[in-house]
């Protein structure tokens, strides 16, 4: 959906019906922490609840949200919300958390202005003790659900759908025959571009044929094609043209084609005519091209180890000017990434993933990437989870889903100005 106009603020059950769209799911077991500009709403922060157990929360803990909230640097003030099963035990189970919490982001200039815990069928505030305000054992949670706001984000779009634990990853449910034709399509592909994945020519009309398709209109329905989708997945298969779309996808063109000059991935020996779904050449060699399995040496030099064999904190760029793979796949450069072009490859890769096939895993690892690069850590987790459930030891899922799992957050993620915003800056007042 498009960024909203600014949405009215007129009380706590309108704040609380915010966070479950600006997640995309409605938490649970989770504290979350919305930072405050003034009395706008800003960054929403999720985290799994600690595990009870003493009255203090973990001081690592503590620092953690302190840590990824003053990545809004403008933040004046915060809001908490512990979502749980049973707001009766909330209290003495997590009011220590709470009271742990309002130190440390008082001491970072973001002091608690309010908290909520909210169960499965009541919440309260926090900090109230008015029976009148906040009855025992709550307020009805209905409330929140009908409140004005969440109605208006109804009306303008929004959708609140299952967690990420819960939904299924595959973008729709495809035709078996479909699905079945696609992954032949995938083989007889494979077979052709194996033998030229060292060839410049082809990895560079690889990237025609995904550029195109990125440059497709927002919403425009995707239509499926056997022979397009095939070869789409086959190309997945190859790990420097796989990476090279999701460098494309937020840093352009120049930066997926300079990114691999340093690599030594090409071969001039390599004199096969590229073939596209588009091109195929009559060379008596198959429908698609020459013969040849999936052994490849690319595969071999070309390990996703090379993106994070130097964790810097700078933008890295290619002859003082183009970001390199590692600087684009850790979200340190450009400034601000293309997110319309992420979010457009996001959609492709849900369709591919739907089809199955060898192409799978690849396909969920770039979602999974995109939806940490965005900073939603559960959506990537969920994503990553599925890539080894269908390749186990698919190496780049299980690199980023160890960057997801130690809380480690994508550099856009960490800057307010290059953030991936779902609704726009001051969506709500």
């Amino acid at each position: 959906m498009t960024a909203p106009e600014r949405l009215t603020v007129t009380g706590p059950a309108d704040i609380l019906g915010f966070i479950p769209h600006s997640l995309g799911y409605w938490p649970s077991d989770s504290l979350v922490a919305m930072t405050m500009h003034g009395r706008q709403l800003g960054a929403t922060l999720r985290l799994d609840l600690p595990a009870p157990g003493g009255a203090a929360a973990p001081e690592h803990y503590l620092q953690a949200v302190r840590g990824y909230l003053d990545a809004d640097t403008s933040a004046d003030g915060t809001l908490l919300a512990v979502f749980t099963s049973d707001t009766h035990l909330a209290a003495g189970t997590y009011g220590g958390l709470l009271a742990g919490l309002a130190p440390v982001l008082d001491q970072a200039g973001m002091p608690v202005r309010d908290a909520w815990y909210v169960g499965g069928d009541y919440w309260r505030g926090a900090f109230c003790l008015d029976a009148e305000c906040c009855p025992c054992p709550g307020r009805a949670v209905q409330e929140i659900r009908d409140s004005a706001l969440n109605a208006e984000m109804v009306y303008r779009g929004s959708s609140v759908g299952p967690a990420p634990e819960r939904q299924d990853t595959a973008a729709r449910p495809l035709p078996a025959m479909h699905r079945a034709a696609a992954m032949e399509a995938e083989e007889e592909w494979e077979r052709g571009l194996s033998p030229r994945s060292r060839s410049l020519a082809q990895f560079r009309l690889v990237l025609d044929v995904w550029e195109d398709l990125l440059a497709r209109p927002a919403g425009l329905p995707w239509v499926p094609d056997v022979d397009r989708d095939g070869f789409m997945c086959a190309s997945l298969l190859v790990p420097h043209w796989r990476d090279a779309v999701l460098v494309m996808s937020a840093a352009g063109r120049k930066a997926a084609e300079a990114g691999v000059e340093g690599f030594y991935l090409f071969d001039d020996a390599v004199q096969l005519e590229a073939i596209s779904p588009q091109l195929v050449p009559g060379n008596g060699a198959g429908a698609h091209g020459g013969a040849g399995g999936p052994g490849s040496t690319a595969g071999e030099r070309w390990g996703p180890e090379r993106f994070y064999s130097a964790h810097s904190t700078e933008p890295v760029a290619v002859d003082g000017e183009v970001p390199n793979y590692g600087a684009v796949l850790m979200g340190m450069a450009p400034a601000v990434p293309d997110w319309a072009g992420m979010d457009g490859l996001d959609c492709i890769l849900a369709e591919l993933a739907a089809l199955g096939g060898q192409a799978a895993a690849a396909a969920l690892t770039g979602r999974g990437w995109i939806s940490w690069c965005r900073g939603r850590g559960s959506y990537a987790a969920r994503h990553l989870s599925d890539a080894l459930s269908a390749e186990p030891g698919y190496r780049l899922a299980e690199l980023i889903l160890e960057l997801v799992g130690r809380g480690s957050i994508c550099g856009w993620a960490a800057r307010k100005e290059s953030a991936w915003q779902k609704f726009g800056p001051g969506a709500a007042a």
